[in-house]
């Protein structure tokens, strides 16, 4: 066993949107830290080239393209799994959506209904089916990707505010039920990262000046420093958090 509190070595990880943004990062110093990385997207294409660059430089990674508002796919992905590595011992739900930037009363049923598919039934769902591997081994970690936007209100997000404040919930329940059998569940409330995901925020001028106006640290903050936080929540770094909310806000709500 390694000396080292952040070492993954010998882990099986699922990571699901994980060809881009957060979840690429995550899959990446996750493999670096000795992980056997499931590299999950909607593309197979896209995970094929993440879990190829993985492996290139001496990680040990696979990609496995799943669409997580299909739970037949979320099926699949950890059969796949379970048959590729044999275990599973942290999940990170990444995977999130947000088809619509505007007024609720402006949004429509479809958009409600697949945002919450995504955004938290799929979480659930995954983590249901990876339990039985966890409670067997007697251990197992759990990461929500959530978001600050679950703590306030901001005009244009209220239906991804209320999915993300749901996630912390089910993340909470999950800790709850889960702590008995070894498994931590924790999530990572990230303020503005600059990804693909968040360019529409970004990318208005506007609203970056705001933002980093009222954010005490002045900047938006990058995929690699969600996750760190991602590992420490993985390793047995954090081996007595669980049911935690962890901001990486750049001071945001302070």
């Amino acid at each position: 066993m390694s000396n080292n509190p952040f070492s993954l070595e010998g882990q099986v990880a699922i990571v699901t949107g994980a060809s881009k943004g957060i979840g690429e990062a995550i899959a990446y110093l996750f493999a670096a830290q000795g992980a056997k990385v499931v590299v999950s997207s909607r593309s197979q294409e896209s995970v094929d080239t993440v879990a190829k660059n993985i492996q290139e430089t001496g990680g040990q990674a696979i990609g496995i393209a799943a669409h997580v508002g299909d739970m037949s796919a979320l099926k699949n992905l950890v059969d796949k799994t379970l048959e590729h590595y044999g275990k599973i011992d942290i999940v990170v739900n990444n995977a999130a959506t947000n088809p619509i930037f505007g007024p609720l009363e402006e949004a429509n049923e479809g958009a409600f209904d697949k945002i919450m598919q995504v955004n938290v039934k799929s979480p659930w769902e995954l983590a249901r089916l990876a339990l039985p591997s966890m409670k067997s081994q007697k251990k197992g970690a759990i990461i929500n990707i959530s978001s600050v936007e679950s703590f306030t209100a901001s005009e244009g997000l209220g239906l991804y505010s209320v999915s993300k404040a749901a996630l912390n919930m089910l993340t909470k329940s999950m800790a709850k039920e889960w702590g008995k059998y070894g498994v931590r569940v924790n999530a990572i409330c990230p303020g503005l990262i600059q990804t693909k995901f968040s360019e529409a925020l970004w990318s208005n001028e506007h609203l970056l000046k705001h933002y980093t106006k009222h954010t005490p640290l002045s900047r938006m903050g990058q995929s690699e420093e969600i996750a760190n936080l991602a590992l420490f929540l993985a390793s047995d770094a954090s081996s007595y958090s669980t049911g935690g909310m962890f901001l990486a806000d750049g001071g945001m709500l302070v």
